[in-house]
């Protein structure tokens, strides 16, 4: 005798959003995490799910001017916010003064951790104009990587922080 799945309908939220610069408005189930909102429904692939834990900072994008980890966060919780992803740290199609400074002094490898890490150091020269290298290491060690060994990352950093610029 077959047995009956009772699986209720997934509810859906209203979401109102900017994300980098650009206004959604979307229904979306109530359970969906940014990260997948982002990558899949607004197609910005730049920000990477590593570990669905927050552990590996991958997946970190800027909610109202904040760093979070969007793997464990519901879009639904983004409401009336304004999100910023890597692809929104440059502008007019040109990389930032920090992803110029990244390309520049060799701060990624394989480039899985860099989007993560560059929203993490955006947000700190954003509230600490210039840091220590100390300060550079504390300030993106909610995100791993694998390859750098993180030098050329702080380099980079330090770089973007003395040229003072629009970050």
């Amino acid at each position: 005798m077959p047995t009956a799945t009772h699986e209720r309908p997934q509810s859906r939220v209203h979401v109102r959003v900017k994300v980098n610069s650009r206004a959604y408005d979307r229904s979306v189930p109530a359970r969906l995490l940014l990260a997948d909102f982002l990558r899949d429904d607004l197609r910005l692939t730049g920000t990477h799910i590593g570990c669905d834990t927050t552990h590996c900072g991958a997946c970190t994008v800027l909610v109202d001017g904040v760093a979070v980890k969007s793997c464990t966060m519901f879009a639904a919780q983004v409401d009336g916010s304004e999100v910023v992803t890597v692809e929104g740290l440059g502008t007019d199609g040109k990389l930032s003064t920090l992803q110029e400074s990244f390309r520049r002094n060799h701060g990624l490898q394989c480039g899985f951790c860099t989007p993560g890490v560059l929203i993490a150091a955006h947000e700190l020269l954003s509230n600490n104009p210039h840091p220590s290298d100390a300060e550079i290491r504390a300030g993106i060690s909610g995100n791993l990587c694998r390859c750098t060994g993180y030098q050329n990352i702080v380099k980079a950093v330090a770089e973007a922080a003395r040229d003072g610029s629009k970050r």
